[in-house]
């Protein structure tokens, strides 16, 4: 695997070997897991090429605590890589990301402001401004994200959408470890037992999922809440059910032919 950490090699590389070949993207902030192999597994089954990143991006973060608290182990996570054969990792430093102002402001409407984005003002934008440098600088025929952070990934089609730029979106099964907690790294930041309440919540959600026949919206709404937060690890900040082309909340089933809860 080759291990590019600046921009110059990275493209110089990729002119030497990706000559009319198909490239796939995986970005990531590191602290990789299986759930990160998964994408990287799925771009090499469409992708001769397959490019990982490793970039903490400080434009997605709103506070400062996160940011410096988010876990990082790069030897780990080359290790990672390289076990399913992944061809290159990209881990470029803020300086090289970003050797000029970059304050882009995009508007994505409802999308960026409902849920996370109300609750992470400027995080989506972050998203969207070191996802087009990514673009910018690998050119990719594909990019691969996971369905866990699905407001991202609609973010993401969406900047393709308005930039009109030549690469396919592929969004990839949310991963799960065995209690039903989806795979994230900031699970590092959690003990044993904030892990197990927070399986609880993919419990609550499976119910929601599978009594939308026998309930109306405001009772499950209701009824995840109150499991949620009988855990005394657990608290709802925000819990939606909405449509899931616009992200916009439904108040009946009849409002959305593909509702997703949030």
């Amino acid at each position: 695997m080759h291990v590019v950490e600046k921009i110059t090699d990275l493209v110089s590389l990729l002119e030497e070997i990706s000559t009319k070949k198909k490239v796939g993207l995986v970005p990531t902030m590191g602290a990789l897991h299986q759930a990160h192999l998964s994408l990287i597994k799925a771009s090499q089954q469409k992708c001769d090429i397959t490019i990982a990143t490793i970039f903490v991006n400080p434009k997605q973060f709103n506070k400062q605590a996160d940011l410096d608290n988010y876990p990082k182990n790069i030897a780990k996570d080359i290790a990672m890589l390289e076990s399913v054969h992944c061809d290159v990792l990209f881990c470029p430093t803020v300086i090289e990301m970003y050797p000029n102002k970059n304050d882009k402001d995009f508007n994505f409407g409802q999308i960026e402001t409902l849920m996370e984005g109300e609750h992470r003002p400027g995080h989506f934008n972050g998203v969207a401004i070191v996802i087009e440098r990514f673009f910018e600088i690998i050119k990719p025929d594909y990019a691969f994200f996971g369905e866990k952070d699905f407001q991202q990934l609609a973010i993401v089609k969406e900047l393709v959408q308005q930039l009109n730029l030549p690469v396919q979106i592929i969004g990839c099964p949310t991963v799960r470890e065995a209690s039903g907690l989806a795979m994230s790294s900031r699970n590092e930041r959690l003990t044993e037992d904030e892990k197990l309440a927070a399986a609880n919540i993919y419990k609550a959600l499976k119910f929601v999922s599978e009594n939308k026949n026998n309930y109306s919206i405001n009772e499950l709404k209701a009824s995840f809440i109150e499991e949620v937060n009988n855990n005394p690890h657990l608290k709802t900040e925000y819990f939606e059910i909405v449509d899931s082309k616009t992200l916009a909340p439904i108040v009946k089933w009849e409002d959305s032919k593909t509702p997703m809860a949030f």
